[in-house]
């Protein structure tokens, strides 16, 4: 079989430790802290609990990411899991889970940020051009997509700068959130009894928190981009992952300190909420801000690795080579930017324009449905890759090894066994049509798969 021809230009290694841990960080602290909190809070039943179910995340989340540090320096190429895929089964395996990225996973889970984008976007400065709210809703979302690809086609640089500065502003104002709910809100009222919350679900609560640390594999997908990978990509992981855990715990106290755990439970904006008391009316739009930036900066982070999964493809399957064009001049590939431009937009305002039957559920929503199951179950399998790649006859020098290997590895398998269950479990419950979509998509990218040339993959990776 021809071999694909070589790229004109490859990614240079333009992201430093700060440049990559504000990609993994952007990326994780998006909306879920100020939607999932209070649905948290009220199914556990004291506020140690609720601490212990966070602190439990951090610790989910640090043993993927060690996993992951493990892979991404043996193998730091831009692509992440379609790499470690790609090597551990085959390239064909690989090309289906790129096409679950590009129609499912990447475009469902960038649309659930824009979705929220839009709603808090909207109580700042509302839009009146369409008469239904949801139409107005689809335009800001599609509005901030459109922006941020701009800014990443501009270039790395214009696109990790955007990066930066959103996830600065973030964590400043989750910590401006912590200052106001130590050391400026009143103490909560405390409740006549000590009547504990009666539907105390420590498994769903679980499930949530793990939904709001989702993120720690974003960083591998630009891996050919950082600068001295063998030293900062386990940096960033690991540093960005317990930056968070601690911004995550520290944030859940602050709300503790304000609301009391039956005031965050019952609270519909927690975030304002806790201002409320020193800022009043402008409590709302204050929490509105501190909200989109958040999920500005993990919409941007999203766009910016995605693209170099189908850039990836582009240089090793021959039906999609156009996308393996990386732009000398702009040091970033911008056909794959382009594509999912498009693709992301589609999704969105399909999802946006479509009602659910009688329900009548939220973008959000649907979209949750749609993407959940899938991003779990390739998860699961790079999980497995790291047994397969550890005894293959494949010499590559190993940077990192996971520590108390291979219970560390065994049970972030069954931990992602488990989140694939209950989100498969969840869609069927709720009759999720989104879900029947995706297997069919699925099904589709197998058949392409199976009949798209690819070539051979080399054996010597950049180690940087």
């Amino acid at each position: 079989m021809s071999q694909l021809p070589t790229p004109t230009s490859t990614p240079q290694r333009n992201l430093t430790l700060f440049d990559a841990s504000c990609v993994m960080v952007g990326i994780i602290i998006g909306s879920g802290i100020f939607e999932t909190s209070p649905f948290i809070a009220s199914q556990v039943a004291s506020p140690n609990q609720l601490i212990a179910v966070w602190l439990f995340g951090g610790v989910v989340a640090l043993l993927g990411a060690l996993c992951y540090v493990e892979l991404a320096t043996t193998y730091p190429q831009d692509g992440g899991d379609y790499v470690f895929l790609s090597r551990a089964f085959h390239p064909k395996f690989a090309f289906v889970f790129a096409w679950a990225e590009f129609w499912i996973i990447r475009p469902g889970n960038v649309g659930m940020m824009a979705f929220v984008f839009a709603r808090y976007a909207n109580t700042l400065f509302e839009l009146n051009v369409f008469d239904k709210p949801h139409y107005n809703a689809i335009l800001y979302a599609c509005s901030a997509i459109v922006v941020l690809t701009a800014m990443n086609l501009i270039g790395v640089r214009a696109g990790k700068w955007t990066q930066n500065g959103l996830t600065v502003l973030k964590v400043l104002g989750l910590l401006s959130i912590c200052a106001v709910g130590f050391f400026l809100s009143p103490a909560p009222p405390q409740p006549a009894s000590a009547t504990a919350t009666t539907s105390v679900d420590f498994r769903l609560a679980a499930i949530l928190v793990l939904f709001t640390y989702g993120g720690w594999n974003e960083l591998c997908y630009v891996a050919a981009e950082v600068s001295n990978p063998r030293k900062n990509i386990f940096r960033a992981l690991v540093l960005g992952t317990i930056t968070i855990t601690a911004i995550y715990i520290l944030t859940n106290l602050a709300f503790l300190q304000t609301l009391g755990l039956q005031g965050l439970q019952a609270s519909q904006a927690v975030a304002a909420d806790v201002f409320r008391p020193t800022l009043g009316t402008f409590a709302a739009k204050a929490m509105s801000i501190v909200v989109c930036l958040s999920c500005l900066g993990a919409i941007n982070g999203m766009l910016f690795t995605g693209s170099r999964i189908y850039y990836k493809v582009g240089t090793e399957h021959r039906w999609f080579q156009w996308l393996g064009e990386w732009n000398h001049k702009h040091d970033t590939p911008t056909r794959a930017l382009g594509i999912q431009l498009a693709m992301t937009v589609a999704i969105i305002v399909g999802f946006g324009c479509y009602q659910s039957g009688e329900n009548n559920s939220s973008g959000f929503e649907r979209l949750f449905n749609f993407t959940a199951p899938v991003f779990w179950f390739f998860i699961l399998w790079v999980g497995v890759s790291l047994f397969v790649l550890r005894s293959s006859t494949e010499k590559h020098p190993q940077i990192f090894r996971i520590p108390f290997y291979p219970w560390t590895a065994i049970l972030f398998c069954l931990l992602c066994g488990f989140l694939l269950h209950a989100s498969t479990t969840y869609a069927i419950a709720n009759e999720s049509r989104e879900a029947i979509w995706a297997i069919g998509i699925l099904g589709v990218g197998i058949l392409v798969g199976i009949f798209s040339p690819c070539q051979k993959q080399s054996k010597n990776p950049d180690i940087g």
